[in-house]
């Protein structure tokens, strides 16, 4: 791999050796040989150089899942993650007479492993090119027009991209870091045949359910296994039954270390956003606005779905993922404003950005063109505050499962007529096979009642607004009044829609565009009216998107000047590349509790209730009655130690990243942080921060005493 081992440009001649808290910080590999120091003092046995080498051991064995994170643990390709990354494969593989999400799921044979569907994917990393200088000289070329500067970055992308992928069975992705101050092209192997091998039983792998995510202590199973094909030449193929296991370069072995209280820990993984330099006024609009509505909104819509779920079987299985993704959001949108709280990260954000600002006007004439790119991000925030509610409500009814197939079936066809250089982004032909697999996929993820429900109440959400924010031409046609029985008519007609067929929707998928607008399909007559007020939304994003090309890396600039002044540090935000974050086994105190870093076996049957999700399976509770530890105790713990804490900087992305010992052997998947971390997205607190991770001795002890899978443990070397 011909990685550029070069550090981002904001930060390359800062003191990194020095940082505010040890375990702050979400590095990027490049960063590594610079925190050293940092690193061994930790107590990371390794070299900084050898992490840094992204195809060597053991960051070689860490891969993407697009949205979670996963590792090699065989030879043959087979992959370890979180059972809720897993959670997707699982119930589109589940039907309401054969539950895997309830009952679990293990393949004896390679053959019995199933698809974990058209759209599951494996990136494995194989090289990072930075491109920063050519990225600002085609933005800068394209003048001060906001719109032509966003459309250049978009050519530029698009035609690295290309290049990139001119080999067959990589995917390519251009990264921009600190708003613009770097950017860097990922390349990737994308594996497209990945299979389900095993997942635990649902009262494992989300034991305490709801009610203990985000909690500690913990006690939840979180794991499952995939594994990774590719055609018989060695390349990257689609689902084929002759398909073989990829054979990985690197893997990552288990630690036959016992991990204990203080030790170090690492992550790597490809954690999603984080805001930390975000202007005090996004954080405002945030914690007073986007949070709350949205978890109000996410929770009345997961009572409609549990309700249906109740009285319907099929709805409670088909939306499973639907609603723990939900729930997931509005539990974490809740512990962030507990947090914001807490620690007065509003009043935190407001004295660090005026720090910043007295520090610019202190520099005279230097620091004007900082300040007029705070000013002009500003400008943009109050913009799109006055179409808030409309947006969400409106964006929300044209995602729901008949409407958004339509719409996007018909962008589809608009885009495919354009030269492929031209389409927009997500609609290339690198893209179709993901716009089918979410086609195919929808027939496991959509029930027509359940459907029109949620269709139901973000209309009534809009009809609901002030007439002056109601001001959607098309959806007002089309409601043709703004009270409940236009809600319920509106609802009513977009039923007669003839896509909740599979046949149908694959029909259309290669439809042109006339074909649409002559169409007498409700649903698609609806996106046919509805594209043009869409995509000029779209073109004013873009506008938006132009002036803060210019504006948010200057002003980013200027906080790394002033941080550096200050003798501070900076790490870029997350934004789901591969990043490495480390520390150590701790636990932490609150409310006069001190909590130790470990729970055990026994922990799980004080939760126990016999009911949904303190329901352990009875081979459990029998093998903790027994003692029965398998030789996976530990004397200091006086158990199987189950979950464990530490102080690593994690955020949602993370799932299911390996975490690694100090000779990086894995010990551990991430999958949670602490109701107290969650606030970290935008203001790190390292007081209360902790990341929580199944103990491989757990994983391993549920393979071997409660859902038996020799083969795997045989594969892992852990037979005993």
């Amino acid at each position: 791999m011909r990685s550029n081992l070069l550090a981002f440009s904001i930060v390359a001649s800062l003191g990194l050796a020095q940082l505010a808290h040890a375990a702050e910080g979400m590095w990027v590999p490049q960063q590594l040989p610079e925190i050293a120091g940092p690193l061994q003092k930790a107590g990371l046995k390794l070299s900084a150089e050898q992490l840094a080498d992204l195809t060597g051991d053991p960051m070689g064995a860490v891969v993407a899942l697009g949205g979670c994170t996963a590792s090699f643990v065989s030879p043959q390709g087979l992959v370890v993650t979180n059972h809720h990354c897993a959670y997707g494969a699982i119930q589109l593989n589940s039907t309401a007479e054969k539950n895997l999400i309830k009952d679990g799921f293990n393949a004896p044979k390679t053959s019995d492993e199933l698809s974990a569907g058209p759209n599951a994917r494996v990136y494995v990393l194989d090289q990072i090119t930075d491109v920063t200088a050519q990225a600002k000289a085609a933005i800068a070329a394209a003048g001060k027009d906001p719109l032509a500067r966003t459309r250049a970055l978009d050519a530029f992308d698009k035609s690295q991209v290309a290049a990139c992928e001119a080999d067959a069975g990589f995917r390519c992705r251009l990264y921009s870091f600190s708003g613009g101050n770097t950017y860097r092209l990922f390349r990737n192997l994308e594996i497209k045949d990945v299979r389900l091998v095993y997942a635990p039983p649902g009262s494992v792998g989300k034991f305490g359910g709801d009610i203990d995510n985000w909690m500690w202590p913990r006690h939840t199973g979180d794991f499952s296994f995939y594994r990774a094909y590719v055609g018989k030449d060695g390349k990257p193929a689609a689902f084929a039954a002759d398909n073989v296991p990829y054979q990985p370069k690197h893997f990552l072995k288990f630690a036959d270390q016992p991990l204990g209280a203080d030790d170090f820990v690492m992550v790597a993984g490809y954690p999603g956003r984080t805001n930390r330099y975000a202007l005090a006024g996004e954080f405002n609009e945030t914690a007073d606005w986007t949070y709350p509505t949205i978890a109000r909104h996410y929770n009345a819509v997961l009572k409609l779905i549990e309700d249906a779920g109740k009285a319907d079987a099929d709805v409670k299985v088909k939306y499973a993922a639907t609603a723990a993704s939900m729930n997931n959001v509005a539990k974490n949108y809740a512990g962030q404003l507990e947090g914001f709280k807490r620690i007065d990260a509003a009043g935190q954000k407001q004295a660090e950005e005026a720090q910043v600002l007295a520090w610019l006007k202190q520099q005279g004439a230097a620091g004007k063109p900082a300040l007029a790119a705070h000013a002009q991000l500003l400008k943009h925030l109050e913009t799109g505050r006055s179409t808030r509610e409309r947006d969400l409500f409106v964006n929300q009814f044209n995602n729901t499962s008949a409407v958004g197939s339509a719409i996007t079936l018909y962008r589809t066809a608009i885009e495919r007529s354009k030269p492929d250089a031209e389409r927009e982004a997500g609609y290339q032909q690198r893209d179709l096979p993901t716009i089918e697999g979410g086609i195919r996929q929808m027939d496991r993820r959509y029930v027509a009642k359940m459907d029109q429900q949620l269709q139901q109440y973000w209309l009534e959400q809009y009809v609901a607004l002030p007439a002056a924010q109601r001001d959607n031409a098309v959806l007002n046609q089309w409601l043709g009044g703004s009270d409940a029985n236009a809600v319920k008519a509106l609802v009513g007609k977009l039923g007669g829609t003839r896509l909740g067929s599979l046949d149908e929707r694959l029909k259309w998928l290669t439809a042109d565009r006339a074909a649409f607008e002559a169409s007498t399909d409700p649903a698609i007559q609806y996106a046919v009216a509805m594209m043009p007020a869409l995509l000029k939304q779209e073109e004013q994003k873009k506008i938006r998107e132009g002036e803060s090309l210019s504006a948010r890396p200057l002003y980013l600039q200027a906080v790394a000047d002033y941080k550096k002044s200050q003798g501070g540090f900076v790490y870029p935000d997350a934004n789901l590349s591969l990043r490495i974050t480390f520390g150590n086994v701790m636990g932490y105190g609150k409310d006069g509790v001190n909590y130790t870093p470990f729970t055990t076996l026994e922990g799980i049957v004080a939760k126990e209730t016999g009911e949904d999700p303190f329901d352990s399976p009875k081979a459990l509770l029998d093998a903790v009655k027994a003692k029965r530890y398998g030789g996976l105790e530990d004397k200091r713990v006086g158990s199987v130690p189950v979950n464990f804490l530490s102080n690593l900087d994690i955020t949602g992305g993370n799932s299911g990243s390996p975490v690694l010992d100090a000779h990086g052997k894995l010990v551990g998947l991430a999958f949670d942080g602490n109701w107290e971390s969650v606030s970290s997205n935008w203001v790190f607190d390292p007081v209360m921060t902790r990341m929580i991770a199944v103990d491989s001795r757990y994983m391993q002890w549920i393979m071997q005493e409660v859902a038996p899978a020799p083969q795997l443990l045989k594969e892992l070397n852990l037979a005993k």
